[in-house]
């Protein structure tokens, strides 16, 4: 799955073990329950979206199932989102796009989310 997308929504701005990294959330229907995690790489230039997945997998002493990466990555960036710190920066009309490489479906509802798209993010 590649997919370019484009938007202009709230963006929550972290730096994650060497990575920025950017989270908003999208709607998979008309209801606009915010269901789909939308998570980049914003920087290095070099990184992508599978560094995040690689980090993931590294905060386990045995090879995590997935499903416990996805689980991961989205805890930091609902934390990043909850928590004020002076190196997060909250957005909330940023102008900006996607070029998300990886849709993981998770297997139950966790951080109010569904599903964990992942890849690359430029911010305008």
């Amino acid at each position: 799955m590649v997919a370019l997308l484009s938007a202009c929504s709230r963006l929550t701005v972290f730096p994650l073990e060497g990575l920025t990294v950017a989270y908003t959330t999208r709607s998979s229907d008309s209801r606009g329950l915010g269901d789909v995690a939308i998570v980049g790489v914003v920087e290095p230039d070099s990184a992508t979206g599978d560094h995040m997945w690689r980090l993931a997998a590294s905060m386990y002493t045995n090879p995590p199932p997935s499903q416990a990466q996805a689980r991961w990555i989205l805890t930091q960036c609902t934390r990043a989102r909850t928590v004020r710190a002076p190196t997060y920066r909250d957005l909330p009309d940023a102008k900006w796009t996607g070029d998300l490489t990886r849709e993981f479906h998770l297997d139950a509802l966790f951080a109010n989310h569904t599903c964990l798209r992942t890849g690359r993010i430029t911010i305008e």
